[in-house]
């Protein structure tokens, strides 16, 4: 498993469309398995969840984006996890790492 965490400003709808464009794109396996859209007051939480196959490590990924939106402020975690071929202990991380990567770029490279 991997992780980041970041904030951006801007639309949350707009930052969800440009997540999605900038994941499905960056593989022909990548796809959205389940979007959730909640909102309670002015906060509102959308969770995506992708899957992808990893070449390198023989299996597939899973790549979560957690975002909680309020007003124009936006805090985002993501998660990949499913890299590991071993029973025991995590060997051969590449494929999240690089699914990790993929998910940083398209975060940061969100207009805002």
């Amino acid at each position: 498993m991997a992780y980041a965490e970041h904030e951006v400003t801007g639309n949350l709808d707009a930052l969800v469309t440009h997540l999605d464009a900038t994941i499905t794109s960056g593989s022909v396996t990548a796809r959205l398995e389940v979007r959730s859209d909640r909102q309670i007051g002015d906060a509102r939480l959308v969770v995506l969840a992708y899957e992808r196959y990893s070449l390198v490590g023989g299996n597939r990924l899973g790549l979560t984006f957690s975002i909680l939106g309020t007003g124009d402020r936006i805090a985002i975690t993501t998660v990949t996890t499913g890299g590991s071929q071993a029973m025991f202990f995590k060997i051969n991380t590449f494929g999240e790492e690089a699914f990790l990567d993929r998910a940083v770029a398209a975060i940061t490279s969100f207009p805002g």
